[in-house]
């Protein structure tokens, strides 16, 4: 029995908050949170299930001095890298090993700036444990699962990983109408769409990409497009006024010897009919009916390989009708169930590339009621 604490329950903290409970192999011994409206309630309630004996605070002293072998930190971290490293780097120097969701090029610490992972590998080494990022878009879908399609390959020319998802539903409305832009006018400066923004978030993941088939990126480009809405429309978040910006596509092509050889596309909506022409997703899971004129929209991966044999791949999941609460569930559930494995793997900073396959292992049991649906929190 591994004894976990966790720092940040909000969109992605919420949801792995419920997975420690419900694991078989973890128990929560401790609460970190931000806000003054989760601060003193007992996890269990904030999860929406019976008391648990666990009660929330805003001061991390407890947890820093506490036994926890492991924490789950997953506070926002867009617009503050810096204050949620420096959380990190104190979990680590106190001898409790991190997985995290936070600061999201941590997903393949070599592909990131010395001044970004010397403080945490030092903190990590200091403290005999280990550090590991990970998630459903870096860390899971456009990573691993394309890195395992790669296993049955005899020759790989590229390798194309596409985002196709709806944000109408998610639940951080900061990051969503702000960070991304959304709603806002097209000369409205969002911290997403500046230059080389979306390279420091997900060139990583292209440089993870390349060294698990065994090469190395020279250079990376980047693009960034964005559409604004002909028509005004309602999200369950929130109103898109016509000729504000209504999707945004984000593509890095990494260069091997001169040639293109790795993707990612990231294609974001916030209605489903916003920029036909891009990618869309060929969904199984209709999309969850709010009543009004809206639905949680669509969303899925996309991995294509070409080479011998050329392959696609189509990757959709969705928790009560809703793609985009499916996936912080995946990304979520993967940070819990990584735990054991990080707990058990050297001291230093890991990426996909360093632990076994991760499973979930004792998790077949019926569906212990409602999903945690981090929207209503």
């Amino acid at each position: 029995m591994f004894k976990v604490a966790v720092w940040g329950p909000g969109s992605m903290g919420l949801i792995a908050l419920r997975g420690v409970i419900d694991h078989p192999a973890l128990e929560l011994v401790d609460l970190v949170v931000h806000s003054d409206a989760k601060a003193g309630r007992d996890a269990g309630e904030l999860c929406g299930i019976a008391p648990v004996g666990v009660v929330a605070t805003q001061d991390p002293a407890s947890l820093l001095a506490g036994d926890a072998d492991a924490v789950v930190y997953a506070a926002a971290a867009n617009l503050r890298p810096a204050e949620a490293i420096a959380d990190m780097v104190s979990i680590l120097r106190g001898g409790k090993n991190v997985v995290s969701c936070s600061v999201v090029p941590l997903v393949f610490p070599d592909g990131v700036d010395a001044a970004f992972t010397d403080p945490l590998r030092e903190a990590a080494l200091a403290g005999g444990v280990s550090f590991f990022t990970t998630g459903i878009d870096t860390g899971f879908a456009n990573d691993v699962l394309p890195l395992a399609l790669s296993g049955v390959s005899r020759v790989i020319e590229s390798v194309r990983v596409t985002e196709m998802f709806n944000y109408a539903t998610y639940p951080d409305k900061a990051a969503v109408y702000e960070i991304l832009g959304f709603g806002k006018p097209p000369e409205f400066p969002a911290f997403a769409a500046q230059p080389g923004m979306f390279t420091f978030g997900w060139g990583p993941v292209l440089h993870q990409l390349a060294a698990g088939v065994g090469v190395k990126i020279d250079h990376i480009e980047e693009n960034v497009e964005r559409v604004a809405a002909s028509e005004s429309f309602d999200t369950p978040t929130g109103h898109i006024a016509a000729g504000t910006i209504g999707a945004m596509r984000s593509t890095l092509t990494g260069y091997v010897d001169g040639r293109a050889t790795f993707v990612v596309d990231h294609v974001t909506r916030m209605h489903d009919g916003m920029a036909p022409d891009w990618p869309q997703p060929h969904i199984s899971i209709e999309p969850r009916d709010f009543g009004y004129g809206a639905a949680s929209g669509r969303g899925a991966y996309r991995v294509e390989i070409e080479g011998s044999p050329s392959m696609r791949c189509e990757f959709e999941m969705a928790d009560d009708h809703d793609h985009d609460l499916g996936a912080r569930m995946a990304g979520a559930s993967r940070m819990v169930n990584a735990i054991p494995a990080v707990c058990e793997a050297r001291p230093g900073l890991l990426s996909a590339l360093d632990l076994p396959l991760i499973t979930g292992a004792g998790l077949v049991r019926a569906v212990p009621g409602p999903s945690p649906d981090s929207r209503r929190c």
